[in-house]
């Protein structure tokens, strides 16, 4: 399965676990892709912010991310770097437990879920299970997450992908457009631009 090209920017308004947006601007690099992005939010009545810049190949695995806390006293940040196919390393320290992640999913970030649907190009029927560097928002601190996505059968609203992410007891049926980039992530997100 192969993708349109990717818009030139994307924005996603947060629901339900949080309210708030998501934008990113997608920029060709030679070889790959840059994305780089903001979200807002507030969440539990706490307000935060996080950018990012994800560097991915033409196959959309990450090559590289940078995540920061802006909003935060000496604003926070990590970098995070695959050296070699699935081995990691975070702020230059190789992390093992990381081993044979392909992927980065920032818990900011609805767009990162476009990176394995991406890579995988998964026909209708098939499923990987794909673990992922994770981050979280919070502390961006970085744990290894399982996860797994289904292609399904596309609907009239686009190419549909059952997401399971065992650690947080968490299922969604997440729906793509042409270009694979997430449009509605229930609980999560939708698509406003």
């Amino acid at each position: 399965m192969s993708f349109a090209s990717p818009p030139a920017t994307a924005a996603w308004q947060h629901c339900d676990a949080r309210t708030g947006f998501e934008v990113v601007t997608i920029v060709r690099l030679g070889d790959g892709w840059r994305l780089r992005g903001a979200t807002t939010a507030v969440e539990d009545e706490r307000p935060w912010a996080v950018d990012y810049a994800i560097d991915v190949d033409d196959q959309w695995r990450t090559r590289r991310a940078r995540v920061s806390r802006p909003l935060d006293e000496g604003s926070t940040a990590l970098t995070v770097r695959q050296v070699g196919e699935g081995r990691w390393l975070v702020d230059g320290r190789r992390v093992p437990e990381l081993d044979g992640c392909l992927d980065i999913d920032l818990e900011s970030s609805a767009m990162t879920n476009a990176l394995p649907v991406h890579r995988l190009g998964l026909a209708v029927g098939q499923t990987a299970d794909v673990p992922a560097v994770y981050v979280r928002a919070a502390d961006l601190g970085v744990d290894r997450l399982g996860q797994t996505y289904s292609r399904l059968t596309d609907s009239a609203e686009g190419q549909c992908h059952d997401y399971t992410a065992p650690a947080f007891d968490f299922t969604a049926r997440l729906v793509y457009d042409d270009s694979g980039f997430v449009v509605e992530y229930p609980g999560l997100a939708v698509r406003r631009a």
